[in-house]
């Protein structure tokens, strides 16, 4: 098997990668452009760089290895990260811009007036954040072992360097020229390859495995009760928990207004339903022809040269190689974006200058997952990223939506709700990621943990906010919330 298309996809993309960092360099040049770019990214450039950022290793890799394994229930994931945009922006995009916050504690600490809300929301960003970027990193690993052979480490180390180059360079300004420019890579990386395999799939009259399609086709795959449960969670995590992943947030802060937040929410709803139309016909090629069900993490990337062996499939595998590793990049960067924010204004920055400690912060954003991911090399990219969303929807969601419409919101009730939510997803995660799977009820709540969590993190912020005082500057800030900028006059 050739490694030199591998080689070849992955230097581009690095190269690439570090000269478009480097010419938004010239942007960047005052606190704002590292934080929020200034505020003044346009719907167009900011709705490709939020689909760079978001597409992650389990949207490249993940959904089509799920797809071959398990079935078509697995849809629910693509379905599921995409609505959970929709859900943004009819509830959260246009107010959350509105605030003037620079981070999700920002916007608590505004809100509701109280530090302790925002240091509770400061180290949820935080665990979240190096939570999605332990499978960016295992995917980076997967990709160059399977595309280069090289040993595991490989990948997440020269993924953690080039994002820490990128990022501490110029932070948002730089950042969002590279992710618009990755969206489009892996677009491209996925389009072409699947266009051609398509038409040889069509010129070879492949059966497929027909003993077994019927069973793969059905949404519920005969799971009973237990499906049904876990399908529900896993629609409540990707729906709600969109809006409380930080890296995705923060990009809404970039906006000129709310109206454009909007219009940003908008456009990234076609990218990237264009974009999950792609993976489920990787795994439905992959069915046809025989695939291996326990190298599915693999699929995209082995899946040309199994069905045409020589330099057509080594090209095509180059260029899925090249969109992996931008969806490792663009992911990755936009995490260590928002957790270096968190970490720079509420450690750092005490002790050092806004952009030094901003760089400082960076270098921990990345290094902690890095160490987890060489150390922990097997967890499982859609798992851990799905596992991601149910700490974010339990933690954040609840947080946002009352906080944006609920004047009766307090501190206390906020608090409550946060380490509640926070402290069953989370317990949750630990023990799913530290345990096999198993058939029993309660590994498979635990396992997917939103369809409890979500609930209560809501009922306890209700509860505890009913018994407790308000802060007396809500009604007010939650005017600015709502009003039109235009019709705005104090707004910052």
């Amino acid at each position: 098997m050739s490694t030199a298309p591998g080689f070849v996809a992955v230097v581009a993309v690095t190269l690439a990668t570090l000269a478009i960092g480097t010419w938004g360099l010239r942007f960047s040049r005052t606190t704002s452009d590292f934080f929020v770019a200034s505020r003044t990214v346009r719907p167009g450039l900011n709705a490709s760089a939020i689909g760079g950022e978001y597409l992650s290793a389990a949207s490249f890799l993940g959904v089509a290895g799920l797809l071959l394994t398990f079935g078509a229930e697995m849809l629910w994931y693509p379905i599921g990260w995409t609505a959970g945009y929709l859900v943004l922006l009819v509830l959260v995009a246009a107010p959350l811009r509105r605030s003037g916050a620079y981070t999700l504690p920002d916007f608590a600490e505004a809100r509701l007036g109280s530090r302790s809300v925002r240091n509770t929301c400061s180290v949820l960003v935080v665990a979240i954040g190096w939570l999605y970027l332990l499978p960016q990193f295992e995917g980076a690993g997967i990709t160059l072992a399977a595309a280069i052979d090289a040993p595991r480490w490989v990948g997440p180390v020269v993924v953690g360097l080039v994002v820490l180059v990128n990022v501490g360079s110029g932070g948002m300004r730089s950042i969002t020229f590279v992710q618009a420019f990755q969206y489009w890579l892996k677009l491209t990386a996925l389009l072409v390859p699947i266009a051609v395999l398509l038409v040889i799939y069509a010129q070879d009259n492949v059966s497929g495995e027909s003993a077994t399609a019927a069973a793969w086709s059905v949404p519920l795959g005969g799971a009973g009760a237990q499906g049904l449960y876990t399908t529900y969670s896993l629609v409540i995590a990707t729906f709600l928990g969109t809006m409380g992943l930080p890296h995705v947030v923060v990009r809404f802060y970039t906006n000129p207004d709310g109206r454009a937040a909007r219009r940003t929410t908008l456009v990234v709803l076609a990218l990237l339903g264009v974009f999950y139309v792609l993976p489920p016909l990787y795994a439905a090629l992959g069915r046809a022809y025989g695939a291996d069900p326990a190298s599915s993490d693999t699929l995209v990337l082995d899946l040309p040269r199994l069905i045409t062996p020589g330099p057509l499939g080594d090209v095509l595998t180059g260029l899925v190689t090249a969109g992996a590793f931008a969806a490792f990049l663009s992911t990755s960067s936009g995490l260590a974006i928002a957790v270096a924010g968190v970490l720079t204004q509420d450690v750092t920055t005490r002790r050092l200058p806004e952009v030094t400690a901003f760089r400082v912060a960076a270098a921990a954003a990345v290094g902690v997952p890095l160490v987890a991911a060489l150390a922990l090399p097997d967890v499982g990219v859609a798992r851990a990223v799905g596992l991601a969303f149910a700490v974010a929807a339990s933690t954040f969601c609840p947080l946002l939506v009352l906080g944006i419409w609920w004047r009766g919101l307090t501190a206390a009730g906020a608090v409550a709700g946060l380490l509640v939510g926070g402290a069953g997803s989370v317990a949750a995660v630990g023990y799913t990621l530290a345990h096999e799977s198993s058939e029993g009820w309660f590994d498979v709540v635990v396992g997917q943990p939103a369809a409890w969590s979500v609930p209560l993190a809501f009922a306890v912020m209700v509860l505890v906010s009913r018994r407790t005082t308000a802060p007396a500057h809500a009604r007010r800030f939650m005017v600015r919330l709502h009003t039109p900028e235009n019709l705005d006059l104090d707004r910052s």
